[in-house]
């Protein structure tokens, strides 16, 4: 109990080290790619994100999800991808190597939907390499470059109000 102490504290460290290490990007580049990390044990319909993809003109091969629960990956026979605690390890490190491919690859936009003040989703959105993150409101503003204040069950006026700001920021391809 001590060790796991320890070992979110250890987390926690190289979480805030890697948002003060975090600068904006401001491309004018269209969104091609697309990585949505949700909270399963709050959302568990990923075809609602295969709507909002080809809402913003995302081709299906360019979207990949990955969701992350809580409890052990034996209950979760319905998702492919669902990672648990322990797949991470000390100081931020990733032990699981679809993880690993996720975060290193360089999608146009990264989409955080989760609310619940969870270590690890807060991990996986500041290691990604993702160029715009998109997220709900968070108790730590710094993990995402646009913020849409929404609950999850309102995922309709999340959509809405995505649409509406990545058409501002000149973000959709047409």
């Amino acid at each position: 109990m001590i060790l796991k102490g320890f070992k979110e504290k250890s987390n926690k460290k190289h979480l805030n080290k890697l948002l003060s290490q975090h600068k904006v990007s401001v491309a004018d580049s269209k969104i091609e790619s697309l990585g949505v990390i949700l909270n399963i044990d709050e959302v568990d319909d990923f075809e609602l994100f295969r709507v909002l993809a080809n809402n913003i003109n995302v081709r299906p091969n360019r979207l990949k999800i990955i969701a992350y629960s809580a409890s052990k990956k034996e209950n979760l026979s319905t998702w492919d991808d669902c990672f648990n605690p322990k797949d991470f390890g000390w100081k931020g490190t990733i032990k699981n190597i679809e993880l690993q491919s996720f975060l290193s690859t360089k999608f146009d936009a990264l989409i955080s939907y989760y609310a619940n003040d969870v270590l690890e989703l807060k991990l996986l959105t500041a290691k990604s390499k993702a160029q715009f993150k998109i997220g709900i409101l968070q108790t730590d503003a710094r993990l995402n470059d646009l913020i849409i204040k929404t609950s999850l069950k309102e995922f309709d006026v999340f959509k809405a109000e995505l649409h509406k700001y990545l058409t501002i920021l000149n973000k959709i391809k047409k």
